[in-house]
């Protein structure tokens, strides 16, 4: 039997992070949450992540473009540079199947650019995947580019699974309130850290 998340069980984990209250819709740690027919709308969840900033994605979520250059990062990382090829078809394939988690973003995850950006690293923190590779498009209008080309999709950020494209942060918001990301990431062996909480909110 397939098994979905309760959309109820988001904004109390969101609380829990923020260090907030137990009511639906208070202020704490920087979080403010705008309830939409028992889901948090798109507009209080950019605001949320926009608020709560880099201080959510500290350390370990995720490595930059810039990080893996400068840390000389395993095999398949983003040797950022340069040349006029990094926007191709070719090389942005590569850069798309280089790990099972892949995000297109302004800013890194321990720093996000855009608010977008910035709630995409926090949906993927909430479900504990910190194992990804995140390039900051803006150090490279080449792919920047490019990931628009590969994709057929006009913005950024971009979200790809296994290689296949998912979408940018609305679909990435919407998969996460209805629990299909749970299932995607269960795919790629990836058990999400919402199915825990869950567990533990049903004990109480």
């Amino acid at each position: 039997m397939e098994r979905r998340i309760s959309s109820a069980t988001f904004p109390t984990l969101h609380q829990q992070a923020a260090g907030a209250g137990s009511g639906p819709a208070e202020r704490g740690g920087g979080w403010q949450w705008a309830r939409v027919g028992g889901r948090c709308s798109m507009r209080g969840f950019l605001r949320a992540a926009w608020r709560l900033g880099p201080a959510a994605a500290r350390g370990r979520a995720g490595q930059s473009l810039s990080q893996a250059a400068a840390g000389g990062a395993e095999g398949g990382g983003a040797e950022g540079g340069g040349g006029g090829g990094s926007g191709s078809r070719e090389a942005v394939e590569r850069l798309v199947r280089a790990h099972p988690v892949v995000v297109f973003m302004k800013g890194s995850p321990a720093q996000p650019l855009c608010g977008f950006s910035n709630a995409v690293v926090q949906i993927l923190r909430l479900h504990g995947v910190e194992d990804y590779r995140a390039h900051d498009v803006l150090q490279d209008p080449d792919l920047r580019q490019g990931i628009k080309n590969y994709s057929n999709w006009p913005t950024i950020p971009q979200v790809y699974l296994n290689g296949e494209f998912v979408g940018g942060c609305d679909i990435l918001l919407q998969m996460h309130q209805n629990g299909d990301l749970v299932e995607e990431l269960k795919k790629l062996g990836i058990r999400s850290a919402l199915l825990d909480a869950e567990k533990d909110q049903d004990k109480k």
